[in-house]
């Protein structure tokens, strides 16, 4: 029973049939989960020179097959892919059969029973067909022979595909095959254009009508519930396609924030019945580009926060699956994006699909990285690229080609087949009344804030290399963009580290040196730290925290960054928590208070005061939490603030006394001997050297050093103090240091500072030794989980965390959050080690805890932009740390919060207790 349950469940996967619809009967198998084995000859590189299998849809590549190549290729490799496929035909009298290919790289040959099908298609990423009726011998089997070129004989389908792209180009069928049975007389196509104030025109392109015909639609809700009357058009045989048309009262408008979908039912009738039925989704929506104005959807000014996505998994290429393309859209939703750019192809139908159901406005691209398609080559491609996606509402924008890789006679071919006549741009260049600027700097957003007149988007902005860019720089960037008044958003480079896992080196992942790590999130869909700083920033509901002091009375300004969607379709809840100490054995806060705030009105672009009713105790907390989420019920973001200063946290309390303070002193070291715990320093540089306990040593030294600052010791002392000790040390040189240990019984280490510096820092602040190799994890009261940047400060809540220790590098391996790094407003840490944890506390504002020196990406860029210099101390408590540019940019060009730190010379102080075991 289960073999039959089974092979029914196959035929109904493989071979749909709805009375007249078109059947469809799958050839291949339909994702990369679901594959159906091919006969397979690979004429070079790996597993080459024999017949074999190889599962369909694939990239033979990632599959043990050939060679790989990356973009900027020079034809490093070009071997050719042979398959054979046995299938069965039905019982299709008076039927037409058409073989479709979804997607195959790249010169494409079929042949059917020794027969070839048609043209050989050249082009990688797009939908072509076959009629094949007369090819194939009905009820019985036929053999399809498919010989796959992975370099095209057209020079510039190489050029555009290949030898100027920055992706991988792989080799094969790696989009389903398959057959699509029809009548004799059937719909091919429709192109439908329905605008928001509920007019709808299907044009409809049909074969083999006879002139005695009527072709009827029903506009349908995706249920089946008919939505207005039906509406019909007589044949005549002598237009090229009849126009359907009818008006939908207030039908529900499709956008990224309610992406209602209709759908609309088109029969062909003629006096015996109907011959042929379709269904096509659509959605109700105008897109108009206003020159000198902005970006409109419904009427509505939107704003685009995007990312570049490209289309790929790292075990299986470009050959992807239905879950892949519905997690890529939650995670872009999840991030506060509402748009994506398709880099640089078009990607799966059914990605498409994802986005007109969840909602995200989609930019549509005809590839052509710096170089472009020959015109007879490219006027082919658009077509086959419009037929497939002109129905899908989520595509805003065809963009034709990218950074130079315009062919401009292909500008005007894109409204031959798109009734909505969606506008055409060019990446990265003034064109059609838009500014798609490539990688602005920070100068540039701000004239063109003041003086743009285009509508300004940037396609490719904040490229992601490594840590570096995506969320850093991006607050600074974001406000020059709600300023602009002609601003329509930007698209970040990019969604994802595109990072192969190389079946010829072991498994390894490969991401083309510094080429393609470049994502928000890795190529299994890693959360990077940028993620959350995206998702703060680019929160509809946009709340800009200020610290909170004894004078706050529960009002936040609010400001609602939706275009559709009124405030009072979203939901809030706030906390107020106690966060555990240090020597807790959860990271989990405790709520005192919460609730959720009652429904606030306030208008798509308005600002206003969300008015939170907490208690009069309020102050006795440790943290105040407010979540927002939309109307889907998912969170937008959840705001954190600390209510105490990290003194009020930090009261260090009196132990009883296990002994009093001794005092060991020679000639190169004194030794402070303070209940059990001995400390070390070097009379010659005033550090400490190491920490003795009765169970062992604990190995911090070298410190405090002024971080990235050369001073020398100018005086080291000691005196007696009633019931403890004090050491102090003075160093001067290029800026001032005064340290000063104080040891008491009963308490923990007592460590003052002041600094004095001038000029610009990197970072300033004090730093420790202590031996990565020793580190096993950290605790800590501050901004978490993950690591921050000078300029990416957001994304990130005010809590307890814990991590052990990693040695991630951001988009070259991948374990999040990073172990290293700086960390903000820490208030306590526990450094948990091999020889025993010790907790440092805090008790000043907005200092960070610098753990260690992230490891360096073995291809980094010569000028580091992506690299910034970090202090040479393993442990640092620093008042300022570094920026991080992109990987064209310095961070000095990024904005405000991307400039070096300057110092005026003005003291700064610290205090830090350090507890060894108390």
């Amino acid at each position: 029973m289960k073999k039959v349950f089974l092979q029914l469940l196959f035929m109904a996967t493989c071979f749909k049939s709805f009375g007249q619809e078109t059947i469809i009967k799958y050839l291949s198998g339909t994702d990369k989960d679901h594959t159906v084995q091919w006969d397979f000859f690979c004429t070079d590189g790996r597993k080459s020179d024999r017949w074999t299998k190889i599962p369909v849809p694939s990239n033979w590549e990632l599959q043990g097959f050939g060679s790989y190549n990356y973009g900027h290729d020079k034809v490093k490799s070009n071997e050719q892919g042979r398959y054979r496929h046995e299938f069965t035909a039905g019982n299709w009298q008076n039927k037409r059969v058409l073989i479709v290919f979804e997607g195959s790289m790249t010169d494409t040959k079929v042949m059917v029973n020794g027969k070839q099908a048609g043209p050989i298609h050249q082009g990688s990423f797009y939908r072509f067909k076959y009629d094949i009726t007369d090819l194939i011998k009905p009820n019985a089997k036929n053999l399809l022979e498919v010989t796959v070129d992975k370099t095209s004989a057209n020079a510039s389908v190489n050029d555009a595909e290949r030898r100027n792209s920055d992706f991988w180009v792989f080799g094969g069928i790696y989009r389903p095959v398959y057959l699509e049975v029809v009548p004799d007389t059937y719909i091919e196509r429709m192109a439908i254009n329905a605008k928001a104030d509920g007019t709808f025109q299907a044009d409809v392109y049909a074969q083999n009508l006879k002139g005695d015909e009527t072709i009827e639609a029903q506009v349908q809700k995706l249920n089946g519930e008919k939505v207005g009357l039906p509406f019909t058009i007589k044949v005549n045989t002598g237009a090229d396609h009849p126009e359907l048309k009818t008006k939908i009262n207030k039908p529900l408008l499709w956008s990224a924030e309610f992406p209602n979908l209709y759908q609309v039912a088109i029969s062909i009738k003629n006096k015996q019945g109907i011959i042929h039925k379709v269904r096509q989704k659509f959605g109700f929506r105008t897109v108009e580009l206003r020159t000198n104005d902005g970006l409109y959807v419904n009427g509505a000014r939107i704003v685009m926060k995007g990312s570049d996505r490209h289309s790929f998994w790292p075990e299986t290429g470009r050959t992807l699956s239905h879950a892949i393309q519905v997690m890529d859209v939650k995670l872009m939703k999840e991030m506060n994006m509402n748009a994506v750019r398709m880099s640089h192809y078009p990607p799966d139908a059914d990605f498409l699909d994802v986005c007109d159901s969840l909602g995200i406005y989609v930019l549509d691209e005809l590839t052509g990285w710096q170089a472009n398609y020959d015109t007879p080559t490219g006027k082919k491609l658009v077509k086959e690229l419009v037929l497939r996606d002109v129905n899908h509402p989520s595509i805003l924008f065809w963009d034709n080609g990218n950074e130079g890789g315009f062919n401009r006679e292909l500008d005007n071919d894109y409204g031959i087949y798109d009734p909505q006549k969606r506008t055409v741009i060019h990446p990265w260049e003034k064109f059609n009344g838009t500014d798609t600027k490539h990688y602005p700097d920070y100068n540039y957003m701000v004239n063109a804030a003041a003086n743009g007149k285009e509508v300004f988007f940037p396609t490719e902005f904040m490229h992601g290399l490594y840590d570096g860019g995506a969320g850093a720089a991006l607050d600074d960037f974001w406000a020059q963009m709600v300023k602009h008044p002609h601003g329509a958003g930007g698209f970040i480079w990019a969604f994802l580290d595109e990072a192969v896992i190389r079946t010829d080196k072991n498994n390894i992942y490969d991401s083309d040196g510094n080429h393609a790590p470049d994502g928000i999130v890795g190529p299994h869909r890693e959360k990077e730290g940028s993620f959350y700083t995206i998702k703060e920033i680019w929160s509809p509901v946009y709340i800009e925290p200020q610290p909170i002091d004894k004078t706050f009375n529960g009002k936040i300004p609010v400001e609602n960054r939706y275009s559709f969607t009124n405030l009072n379709q979203c939901s809030f809840k706030w906390q107020l928590v106690k966060l555990p100490p240090a020597n807790a054995n959860t990271t989990k806060p405790v709520v005192s208070a919460a609730a959720p705030l009652g429904k606030f009105n306030l208008k798509p672009g308005a600002k206003g005061v969300l008015n939170l009713p907490i208690p009069a105790s309020w102050a006795g907390n440790d943290a105040l939490y407010l979540t927002a989420y939309g109307p889907d019920k998912k969170e937008l973001f959840t705001w954190s603030w600390a209510i105490k200063t990290p003194a009020e946290i930090n009261k260090i309390k009196t132990i009883p006394v296990k002994s009093a303070v001794k005092i060991t002193d020679n000639v190169q070291q004194l030794v402070v001997a303070c209940d059990g715990i001995s400390y070390y320093f070097d009379k010659e540089t005033g550090y400490i050297q190491k920490v003795v306990k009765p169970s062992g040593p604990v190995s911090l030294s070298g410190g405090p050093v002024l971080a990235g600052v050369n001073t020398s010791l100018k005086q080291f002392t000691d005196k007696a103090i009633k019931g403890g000790h004090i050491v102090e040390a003075d160093y001067d040189g290029a800026a001032t240091l005064h340290v000063k240990w104080t040891f008491n019984s009963g308490r923990p280490a007592k460590l003052e500072y002041q600094y004095s510096q001038k000029g610009d820092a990197d970072f300033m602040g004090i730093t420790f030794n202590y031996p990565e190799e020793k580190i096993t994890g950290m605790k800590w009261l501050g901004r978490g989980p993950y690591r921050v940047w000078k300029n990416r400060l957001k994304g990130q809540q005010f809590g307890v965390w814990h991590k052990a220790y990693n040695n991630t590098i951001t988009g070259q391996t991948w374990g999040y959050p990073e172990f290293k790094g700086y960390h903000a407003e820490v208030n306590w840490a526990v450094i948990e080690n091999k020889e025993s944890a010790f907790t440092v506390y805090n008790t000043d504002k907005n200092v960070y805890l610098q753990m260690l020196r992230p490891g360096r990406e073995q291809a980094a860029l010569d000028n580091n932009n992506v690299e910034p210099a970090f202090p040479e101390g393993s442990i640092g408590f620093l008042n300022a740390i570094s920026p991080i540019g992109t990987k064209f940019q310095a961070a000095k060009v990024m904005g405000p919060q991307s400039q070096t730190n300057h110092a005026d010379g003005e003291p700064v102080n610290g205090t830090l207790w350090f507890d060894f075991g108390h």
